[in-house]
């Protein structure tokens, strides 16, 4: 039996402490059977489903929110509200970025990607994966205010008007944000300028 006074103690259990939280925040390990995370629920989280709920106008909304980042993840993007918000936010300064499927760049003729280029945002296109469908939006991840944006809902206007779909908005949970930031990353490292 070992004896800690009650400094040694309680310096011994933050160290645990410490070191398990800090587990909780290192990169997305994307190796099949790798455990999810399990971080604090903090922040706020506002959520829509469609049809019903106008989850286009929330998502465009929280974009003109945004003041310094928006790094979008779509898999399928044909919803003119939204690329519209996000030329805006370009238009005045915001750096603005989004990853696409690879299908965004030949079979659907509804696609807003052309579109999102002539209006100045950088389109890259995600090939790596048979289907790089994440619906991701991550908005200004470096402050107290960051906001994530996630769910089935595509960037769509059959996701607003004909799916059941649904969209969470979950503003200042910073170390949720982050590892969808450190995602984005990874995949936008492996994707391509749309041409």
């Amino acid at each position: 039996m070992i004896l800690l006074d009650r400094g040694t103690f309680i310096a011994g259990c933050l160290a645990v402490l410490f070191a398990a939280s800090a587990a909780a925040f290192e990169p997305p390990h994307h190796h099949e059977g790798s455990a999810a995370l399990i971080l604090p629920a903090t922040g706020t989280v506002q959520v829509a489903f469609t049809p019903g709920n106008d989850a286009g106008k929330l998502i465009a909304d929280a974009i003109h929110d945004a003041r310094r980042q928006v790094l979008v993840q779509a898999f399928s993007f044909t919803h003119r509200k939204i690329a519209e918000a996000l030329i805006a936010a370009k238009q005045r300064g915001v750096d603005v970025k989004v990853v696409a499927d690879k299908e965004q760049t030949h079979r659907i003729p509804t696609s807003v990607i052309a579109k999102l280029v002539a209006g100045g945002v950088p389109v890259f296109i995600d090939s790596d994966h048979t289907g790089a469908h994440n619906k991701v939006i991550v908005i200004d991840a470096d402050s107290p205010g960051a906001t994530l944006i996630t769910g089935s809902f595509n960037f769509t206007h059959a996701a607003q008007y004909k799916n059941a779909e649904n969209v969470l908005l979950i503003r200042g949970n910073l170390a949720l944000t982050d590892l969808y930031l450190k995602n984005w990353r990874h995949h936008y490292e492996h994707s391509q300028p749309y041409r």
